[in-house]
């Protein structure tokens, strides 16, 4: 058993511009991060869950809405939250018909987290997914 300590895990925010061209900058960031905090194992899930949630600003707030990205990860989750101002756009859970080539984002966000929500209050809205780490230490590392 490795009892090697990680450095701790520090949320982080990163404020965007909703488009396209984004995507991959917030996909780098978090990637980074995630290996940082020794969260490899988790990068391909949470690159696609931060990818819909972005994705979802962008298609149903609308192109170039300011918006923002925060991660934090205590005790045995990962959280990723998508801020922006349209409380108007809740996402749902819908059942896309096999030829449909949209409508299955949060449908992924649901089977690949443990958790999902979403805030409203007044200045917008906060979706937001948990998935489940490795178990952390008292120093804000993890243990494998």
């Amino acid at each position: 058993m490795s009892c090697a300590l990680k450095p701790p895990r520090r949320s982080w925010e990163l404020a965007f511009s909703a488009e396209p061209a984004e995507v991959a900058s917030i996909r780098r960031v978090m990637r980074a991060h995630l290996e940082l905090w020794g969260l490899s194992n988790l990068v391909a899930d949470a690159l696609l869950c931060v990818d819909e949630l972005v994705s979802n600003v962008i298609d149903h707030v609308g192109v170039g809405t300011p918006a923002s990205v925060t991660v934090s990860a205590r005790g045995t989750r990962l959280r990723i939250e998508v801020r922006d101002p349209g409380a108007q756009a809740l996402p749902v859970l819908v059942r896309a018909g096999e030829d449909c080539e949209a409508g299955r984002g949060m449908v992924l966000v649901a089977a690949l987290t443990d958790l999902w929500g979403v805030q409203v209050d007044g200045a917008g809205k906060t979706t937001w997914c948990e998935l489940v780490t490795p178990r952390s230490t008292s120093g804000g590392g993890v243990r494998d």
